[in-house]
């Protein structure tokens, strides 16, 4: 076997220790609507029930507490999809010329 100085046969003296991967869960976050007083109802609820997968119950609920309180949580998801449904959402208002305003929030 050729000489080459980073192969060694004799690894005897040589100590190995498992690592194990050191894992974290990802963070997960809160998509919300925000209410404002120019988007109908009937276009909150069907951004619900298009964008979340929500039945007519579940948006209608929804929609009633970002009219009534300001805010409404879609659904909790991780980074990368909160950042999708909140874009597709903003920009789905935005073409319909509304003012509904979608955002994230770490959990």
């Amino acid at each position: 076997m050729p000489d080459f100085p980073f192969f060694h046969q004799d690894d005897d003296d040589l100590a190995v220790q498992n690592a194990k991967p050191k894992l974290k869960k990802p963070s997960l976050y809160r998509v919300i609507l925000l209410n404002d007083d120019f988007t109908p109802m009937d276009f909150v609820t069907e951004v619900l029930e298009n964008f979340f997968g929500m039945s007519e119950d579940q948006a209608t609920a929804i929609m009633l507490q970002v009219h009534t309180q300001g805010i409404g949580i879609c659904g909790t998801y991780s980074k990368d999809v909160a950042e999708t449904k909140v874009y597709i959402v903003n920009s789905y208002s935005f073409e319909h010329e509304y003012p509904l305003k979608c955002a994230m929030e770490e959990i």
